[in-house]
């Protein structure tokens, strides 16, 4: 195996594991020694690559802004054409924007033959239908996710009653075709699924749920996973 292929494999396999890998691991994912895996952290560092960690205790990729771009396989790049497209298609106006910028800066970084292959991907995405544009400032509210601030809003739900929610915002979602937010609601002291398009008048407030967010999202995702499989089982 070449050399470069060899760093790039390295480089690949510090991104998939997570930090910290052991050299063992490392060098049997790259089919070297560990003393040769040594050296090629060592030439990875003199690229400009940050590796922290040392023999004996693993290693972690920081950040490699020297190296050159790293390498995809075609499948990599028609999956990575086909969501960003898809994200330009449903996404709200700010991701949607930087959907085109990411496709544009991966272009301009990967060797000719794949950037050929990224501008001409025999994927694509045409959704005869668009979601329903939200009717809230949704990069606010991803902030808001972020830095775990409750947030609070006015609602109208499907029957058309008009209510006033706070939540804890856990995640976004395009659920059934429409943008949607899942959150705690202090209402009904339960979690929610709100629907981006029913919400008005959104405000963050300064109140922080961190570090709650991660383990509240987990259950609020397993009871949905628990709601749709009860649904299936009584519809046989």
């Amino acid at each position: 195996m070449a050399r470069t292929h060899r760093l790039f494999q390295l480089m690949q396999a510090l991104r998939n594991h997570a930090p910290p890998v052991t050299a063992a691991l490392l060098a049997e994912e790259t089919g070297v020694s560990e003393r040769t895996l040594y050296r090629d952290i060592d030439a990875l560092r003199s690229l400009g690559a940050v590796i922290d960690g040392t023999a004996g205790y693993g290693y972690a990729l920081t950040e490699d802004p020297a190296l050159p771009p790293m390498m995809f396989n075609d499948e990599e790049i028609e999956a990575l054409v086909l969501g960003l497209r898809d994200v330009q298609t449903i996404g709200d106006p700010a991701l949607a924007s930087a959907a085109k910028t990411a496709l544009t800066k991966l272009h301009a970084r990967l060797p000719s033959a794949q950037a050929h292959r990224l501008k001409h991907a025999v994927l694509a995405v045409n959704r005869i239908y668009p979601p329903p544009a939200p009717t809230v400032d949704v990069a606010a509210l991803r902030r808001a996710t972020w830095e775990e601030r409750t947030v609070a809003f006015s609602y109208v739900d499907g029957k058309g009653t008009a209510t006033t929610r706070e939540i804890d915002p856990l995640g976004i979602v395009f659920l059934q075709d429409k943008h949607c937010v899942l959150g705690w609601c202090h209402l009904r002291a339960d979690s929610r699924v709100f629907r981006l398009d029913r919400m008005t008048e959104l405000m963050v407030t300064e109140r922080s749920f961190r570090p709650r967010r991660i383990p509240m999202l987990k259950a609020a995702l397993a009871k949905i996973k628990a709601e749709v499989a009860a649904a299936k089982a009584e519809s046989r």
